[in-house]
């Protein structure tokens, strides 16, 4: 086994490795917590000339950890910078594993060398869950493979990770916990900034393609019941945002690939209406779903979907932020009555039926005119092609009819 290299140092010092950021915090002058690592951030924003933005950027060797504290169960890793940015680990110790709960990305939009032309001056949260469970005490965990920590218009991408939480007696351990993506693969640190996940194009009426299953999945439910959601900027308002559609997500979790329909009647819809920017939450027993809409003052999107489920094995939760989807001109809504299903990432899929939303420029409490999808658009072309068939051959019939009746008059004349 490789060992955790490095000298123990006082809380407070950071200084820049080659292959990585390395921080060491200590308490009663006895290192209690130890992280070496490399993150980049992707940040989509909304700039002034209402377009979204993507600002890409490190982790700089200048970030402060004067904040990071440990305790007996629950130790915090906070790593301060630039103009009030920040970023957290939480850690927290059960029995003989310890654990990361949470990953809270601070970031201030009035920064313009990070986010410039920001429409924006606001300092935003976002938290997500990170994949760092049951890691044996007194191991450090390494990760040399990249692991984007995806949240709400946030992409996190960590790689060259070595960490322990909870040192024992001041010294690290000489004993390595891997990362699930080390032990099936040899990777490489990524030779760009981080990206946003890509979404793959709907298909109709088809089967997602998926890695196979290592187990037989859960069988296909019921078609979902379609639900109708509507958002009011305030009590006295009409609505600004609607949706209707029944709703279905496929996920894989734990090699296992598992089904949930969104059951409107237990579902609460929430968010906010925004010019350029609009959120639907809906949040029920077994999952939350949080749909982001934007626009160019010209048509407007899907841009992001934020998935979580709970389910007997535990919590799954999945994100895409580079979403462009259910596109129609801002004013009108978009319609596609069909079964649609959407690759959102490798272990998330989307379906909807009878779908219909408008996240802007909603009138009197009512849905405009709809956009049809391709689907809806394909499903009139049979119908509208067998009806112009048949017309081509009642005039092709009628045609003949007059031709030889016509003959037969002439021969009638002749004989006579």
């Amino acid at each position: 086994m490789s060992r955790c290299a490095a000298a123990v140092l006082s809380l407070g010092i950071l200084f820049q490795l080659s292959h990585g950021l390395e921080v060491n915090v200590t308490k009663d002058g006895k290192l209690c917590l130890y992280a070496n690592l490399m993150i980049n951030f992707s940040v989509s924003y909304e700039g002034k000339d209402n377009k979204t933005h993507t600002a890409t950027f490190e982790l700089p060797p200048t970030a402060n950890p004067d904040d990071s504290k440990c305790d007996e169960t629950a130790s915090t890793l906070t790593l301060k910078f630039g103009e009030g940015h920040s970023w957290s680990m939480d850690f927290s110790k059960k029995d003989a594993f310890y654990q990361a709960d949470n990953v809270t990305f601070t970031y201030n939009l009035s920064d313009s060398t990070t986010f410039p032309n920001s429409a924006s001056n606001e300092t935003r949260n976002v938290t997500a869950k990170p994949q760092i469970t049951e890691v044996v005490q007194d191991t450090c965990y390494s990760c040399r493979s990249t692991d984007t920590i995806e949240a709400p218009m946030v992409n996190m991408t960590l790689w060259n990770v070595l960490m322990q939480a909870f040192v024992i007696n001041g010294s690290k351990s000489g004993t390595i916990s891997p990362c699930d993506a080390d032990k099936s693969t040899t990777s490489a640190p990524p030779t760009t900034h981080a990206t946003n996940a890509t979404t793959v194009a709907p298909t109709t009426n088809g089967t997602t393609p998926a890695p196979i299953p290592t187990t037989t999945p859960t069988p296909t439910l019921p078609t979902p019941s379609d639900g109708t959601y509507m958002l009011k900027a305030d009590e006295n308002s009409t609505a600004c945002l609607l949706a209707n559609f029944g709703l279905r997500i496929r996920f894989e979790q734990g090699g296992q690939f598992q089904e949930m329909n969104l059951e409107p009647n237990l579902t609460k819809a929430s968010g906010f209406c925004g010019v350029n920017s609009s959120e639907l939450v809906l949040e029920s027993a077994a999952m939350t779903i949080n749909f982001t809409f934007t626009n160019d003052t010209k048509k407007f999107h899907l841009h992001a979907l934020n998935v979580t489920a709970k389910t007997g094995s535990g919590e799954f939760t999945d994100v895409n932020t580079n979403m462009s989807v259910w596109e129609a001109a801002v004013g009108s809504s978009y319609m596609c009555n069909k079964e649609q299903n959407y690759t959102i990432t490798k272990q998330l899929t989307l379906y909807t039926f009878n779908l219909r939303v408008q996240p802007f420029g909603v009138k009197k409490g009512g849905f405009s005119t709809a956009e049809d999808c391709l689907g809806d658009a394909e499903s009139f072309l049979v119908p509208i092609a067998v009806g112009v068939a048949l017309l081509v051959l009642i005039l092709i019939v009628l045609l003949a009819y007059f031709i030889g009746r016509r003959r037969n008059m002439a021969t009638g004349y002749e004989s006579f």
